[in-house]
């Protein structure tokens, strides 16, 4: 299922060659209820091992126009997972602190620890984005920090880092349609931004700079994903298989048990009304 959306690497992408109304030949959402619940019941799993193991992490970047629903799908798809062991981190336009140092830095330092997962609500690609769409860096400097993303992109991979990266992809319609949305719904206005008007007259030079990061920071080891986000109940769904596609290569399993336990255990003969004194009693 998630195949067709996964980016070949270092080919050139035309987002008008993928269906933001797509489903993958599905109608609703009714005869997925039973999948996206075993499909949780999974994630929660693999992120409990994950936990114990402690020796990886996942980071998934989210990506997409204003309105493709990046709160939306974070909240939905991951709410159900420990929040001990995950983390959201926001970009958003950066602080003076932030702009003292490199593009990378802010980012950098959110990136999960040992057994953690963490999403970015957006992330450092917007520094090869937003501020190429309004000219305010050069080729030549969007060249150098594509170049500068991939190593550090196969940094975190070194490092144990699982990296998945998500576009969700809507519409120029559909986001209209949110944006008019936001105006009159009573419950949504405070999510308006007049910025996203602004924004929305550059949905031209936006989808060129992200066909040109699909090209330049797509990798086996980092890959993008397209994931049609019209339909909300199968942007969802599709992005649950792909986390949990992620978890499942790094093939977790619970580390092996202290040898204190074995001592533990023949020290109680397995007797369930001794146990408390054989506990107290362990010479360990």
């Amino acid at each position: 299922m998630i195949k067709p959306y996964l980016l070949p690497h270092g080919k050139n992408i035309k987002l008008k060659d993928y269906d933001p109304q797509d489903t993958g030949g599905l109608e609703n959402s009714e005869k997925l209820k039973a999948e996206v619940q075993n499909l949780k019941e999974k994630l929660e799993n693999l992120q409990d091992k994950l936990i114990a193991d402690k020796k990886r992490s996942l980071l998934i970047v989210f990506q997409g126009m204003d309105c493709s629903g990046k709160d939306g799908v974070i909240k939905k798809v991951l709410s159900s997972i420990n929040p001990q062991g995950f983390q959201v981190t926001s970009f958003k336009k950066p602080s003076e602190e932030e702009l003292s140092h490199d593009f990378l830095w802010r980012a950098h330092k959110a990136v999960p620890a040992a057994g953690h997962i963490t999403a970015f609500n957006r992330s450092y690609y917007e520094d090869v984005l937003i501020t190429r769409v309004h000219g305010n860096i050069s080729n030549k400097e969007v060249k150098r920090r594509f170049n500068h993303i991939r190593n550090f992109e196969q940094l975190l991979v070194d490092e144990q880092v699982s990296v998945v990266k998500i576009f969700l992809h809507i519409s120029k319609d559909f986001q209209i349609e949110k944006i008019n949305d936001r105006l009159t719904n009573p419950k949504k206005k405070w999510k308006f931004d007049p910025s996203d008007l602004e924004e929305r007259k550059y949905w031209d030079d936006y989808c060129s700079a992200y066909e040109d990061v699909f090209r330049e920071c797509s990798s086996k080891e980092a890959p993008w994903y397209i994931v049609p986000a019209n339909e909300r109940w199968f942007r969802d769904y599709l992005v649950l298989r792909i986390i949990v596609k992620a978890l499942e290569k790094m093939k977790l399993e619970y580390p092996e048990p202290s040898p204190e336990l074995e001592t533990i255990i023949r020290s109680m003969k397995l007797d369930p009304q001794n146990r408390s004194a054989a506990l107290d009693s362990a010479n360990i």
